[in-house]
């Protein structure tokens, strides 16, 4: 049985923009974007993105400005046009390897260094097909930033 706070922490998940779930994750659409401090073309740059494809998570919307932050936690409200809903994620783990199924005890088709972006594919509750370099394969969720822990995609 819900009660009205659970109601309205249910639609406070929800983009007032989109509908979309909050928080979510997208990836740079542009090699560069602006970080701006407010959502709004007047309001002050902080800093620039410069890495094409970088997964970025959604906290909020306005407009057509979305709030967002990378793996550091560093971010700030950046116009729409210049994100992706194709999905990316980073690896976190130094030399990762790269199974031909998701099992550890599978053939290892590459290993990934700490900070390929590589684009995500299905999911399972612990394991994630991704592909970057020519590469492609399962490796654990664990070691991937830009994807829930509770996240299947099929």
């Amino acid at each position: 049985m819900l009660c009205a706070g659970d109601v309205a922490l249910a639609e406070t998940k929800r983009g007032a923009v989109t509908n979309l779930p909050l928080p979510r994750f997208v990836s740079m659409k542009a090699n560069e974007g602006n970080v701006r401090r407010g959502p709004s073309l007047t309001h002050r740059i902080d800093w620039v993105f410069k890495r094409r494809d970088m997964p970025l998570q959604i906290t909020a919307e306005h407009g057509h400005w979305r709030k967002v932050r990378d793996r550091d936690g560093a971010g700030g409200w950046v116009h729409y046009a210049l994100l992706s809903g194709v999905r990316t994620v980073l690896v976190e783990k130094e030399l990762t390897p790269v199974y031909t199924r998701p099992d550890s005890a599978s053939q290892i088709s590459a290993h990934f260094e700490t900070g390929v972006v590589a684009r995500l594919g299905t999911c399972s509750e612990n394991w994630c097909r991704i592909s970057a370099g020519g590469y492609r394969g399962w490796v654990p969720k664990a070691v991937l930033w830009g994807v829930g822990p509770e996240e299947i995609r099929e």
